[in-house]
């Protein structure tokens, strides 16, 4: 299935843990340091450096891009690392989140309430990932190397629906109730 990113609700829940999609268009980037500022701010009531209503968020630290290239390398980092923050993101609009592997309950909660999903990445493939993003231009937190808040234009970038709006999910751990 293609998807044009960012997606509203109605997307969202048209979409099933276990679908292979294409994602096109423009996503944010921001990994640990960049989502602890954002919650900061929010915690704070203080106005966000980006606009995260119906957005996705890629977890990803690029490496420096070479001559000629757009970026360098650009796999996807731990999702649960970002678990401590992405409630609160979610709740201030934020529609979509990329990385590779599980999220935790609250996490998965939160998504079904605020009608988000996560998309799994395949680790190990930054540089053939990298092939997918057309233009990268930091947006905020330049002091954040490269874990700054990029926007990327991505064409046909391949994930799966993880974590679906609906409360299912691709990672089913030994002993999980559902």
């Amino acid at each position: 299935m293609r998807i044009t990113v960012p997606f509203n609700t109605e997307v969202a829940e048209s979409l099933r843990a276990g679908m292979t999609v294409l994602l096109s268009g423009r996503v944010l980037t921001g990994r640990d340091a960049a989502h602890k500022r954002l919650v900061e701010r929010l915690d704070c009531y203080e106005p966000l450096p980006v606009d995260l209503r119906d957005q996705v968020i890629y977890f990803v630290g690029p490496s420096p891009a070479r001559p000629g290239r757009v970026i360098g390398a650009a796999g996807p980092t731990t999702s649960s690392r970002m678990d401590k923050y992405s409630p609160k993101l979610l709740a201030a609009g934020l529609r979509g989140m990329i990385g590779k592997g599980y999220r935790g309950p609250e996490v998965a909660a939160a998504m079904k309430k605020y009608r988000g999903v996560h998309f799994s990445a395949i680790g190990g493939l930054g540089a053939i990932l990298a092939k997918c993003i057309i233009s990268a231009k930091v947006l905020a937190y330049e002091d954040l190397g490269t874990e700054a808040i990029r926007e990327l234009e991505i064409r046909e970038f391949p994930a799966i629906v993880a974590y679906d709006c609906h409360g299912e999910s691709v990672y089913r751990r030994e002993g999980e109730v559902k």
